[in-house]
């Protein structure tokens, strides 16, 4: 498990800035690792601290987040809190999310298990390709011995992938289970796929024969005989304690739904969302398909920009359960220019290597990435504030034509400078009414 310390560098990897962001989800992070370490009595006392990130849209509040899941391999969903509506009107009930969760979890689970089963997987697989091979190609082989023999000279041919483009007749398994479609409404959705699950173990399998070549049908069969060495069961406990424990939940858009009762539309619901989610933040049990899940340790980080409402207009009760506020800073022209070159992600980078598949070589030179991030500033001072994700547009708006042109250029090296950069982009900058539409 790592150190706060080492959580933040390996976020520096990828996350320019936001030190004050990385230091709140480190030590969330490593409170986990603590809570292990108690007494079982003491263990379930401890209640997450959870966290609310404040800050304009593209600042990196989201990827703070992925990243921190992607380091602790834990169970991770991102959800928008305005999609979610309150009981008695029409939309997703907040139950959902934790259902949404375990599954990725069972998913993410039988992976790494399949992973651990796959060398033996493939030892079934490649025996399954050999009977499949011989009969249709050695029917007359003759005694025991010289069948042996065969095989095991076809086992090195198909090892050494001499045999990939052979063509087999291979029998698959799939089940027909019929559509059905389930009216959307409060808890709606957990019985269509409890209904999809009944009809799926109701109706018989069919059988039917493909032909394929060789190193299809071994992918195939690799897959099928790593589904049989799985334990289903052992598997869906795993991943429910890996939700229990680990599991985190990235609560985007959370200012959407802190309006206060009065107004009239949508804006009803949104104190009903938040009396509905407050029990899934406190710690209750919801009811899956694998079980029932308690949500008492799940991590819930919540973001969002709190332009128009602020995190006083949460309920008293919401705002308890997030006892941690993170106000992240807007990026300024310095760190425009630390995105685009320095992580090891970095939209340069991206590009580069995209089109080095074509054999073009493509460079920056230092007054190209501080002219884009200039830019990118005085775009976002004009006209909306979306911030990192306008390098994205004006990135590829700079290199649109290089890349429409870029099969026909192999072994060619082109050098982007200011003056580059200035030329392609002028005009679009200088008109705003452009600028809105295009960047």
């Amino acid at each position: 498990m790592l150190t706060p310390a080492e959580i933040v560098r390996e976020l520096d990897r990828y996350i320019v800035g936001q030190d004050r962001a990385k230091r709140a989800v480190a030590i969330a992070l490593r409170n986990r690792w603590r809570r292990q370490k108690l007494s079982p009595e003491l263990r379930d006392e401890v209640a997450p601290k959870n966290i609310i990130m404040i800050g304009p849209t593209g600042v990196g509040k989201t990827e703070v987040a992925r990243r921190l899941a992607k380091l602790a391999q834990a169970p991770f969903i991102k959800v928008e809190a305005s999609k979610y509506t309150e009981v008695g009107y029409v939309g997703r009930d907040v139950e959902s999310m934790i259902r949404d969760l375990t599954e990725l979890s069972v998913t993410m689970v039988k992976a790494e298990v399949m992973a651990g089963v796959r060398e033996r997987a493939e030892q079934m697989a490649e025996d399954r390709v050999l009977d499949l091979l011989l009969p249709g190609r050695f029917e007359d082989v003759g005694p025991d011995a010289s069948r042996d023999a065969t095989r095991e000279k076809l086992r090195v041919q198909l090892r050494e992938g001499r045999l990939d483009d052979r063509m087999v007749e291979l029998e698959t398994q799939g089940q027909s289970v019929p559509m059905v479609e389930v009216l959307s409404g409060q808890g709606m959705e957990q019985m269509g796929i409890d209904i999809k699950e009944m009809l799926s173990n109701i109706m018989p399998s069919k059988t039917r024969r493909r032909r394929v070549r060789v190193n299809e049908a071994r992918r195939l069969l690799i897959q099928e005989e790593g589904h049989k060495l799985v334990d289903m069961d052992e598997v869906v406990t795993q991943a429910v304690a890996r939700v229990q424990d680990s599991g985190i939940v990235f609560l985007d858009e959370l200012d959407k739904i802190a309006g206060r009762e009065g107004g009239h539309g949508p804006d009803v619901s949104r104190q009903g969302v938040q009396r509905d989610l407050l029990p899934i933040v406190e710690g209750s049990a919801v009811t899956t398909k694998y079980g029932v899940v308690k949500t008492d340790h799940v991590l819930f980080i919540a973001a969002g920009a709190f332009h128009v409402a602020k995190p006083s207009d949460l309920i008293p009760e919401l705002q308890g359960r997030f006892p941690i506020r993170v106000e992240l800073d807007p990026l300024t022209r310095g760190d425009f220019v630390r995105i685009l070159t320095e992580p090891r992600n970095a939209l340069i980078r991206q590009y580069v290597e995209l089109l080095a598949t074509e054999g073009v070589s493509l460079s920056f030179t230092d007054d190209a990435v501080d002219a884009v991030a200039e830019l990118a500033i005085r775009v976002n001072e004009g006209t909306e504030n979306i911030g990192a994700r306008r390098l994205y547009t004006i990135m590829e708006k700079l290199l649109e034509q290089i890349s429409f042109d870029a099969p026909g250029l192999p072994g060619k090296t082109i050098t982007i400078d200011a003056g580059y950069v200035h030329e392609r982009l002028r005009d679009i900058v200088r008109d705003q009414d452009v600028s809105r539409y295009i960047l």
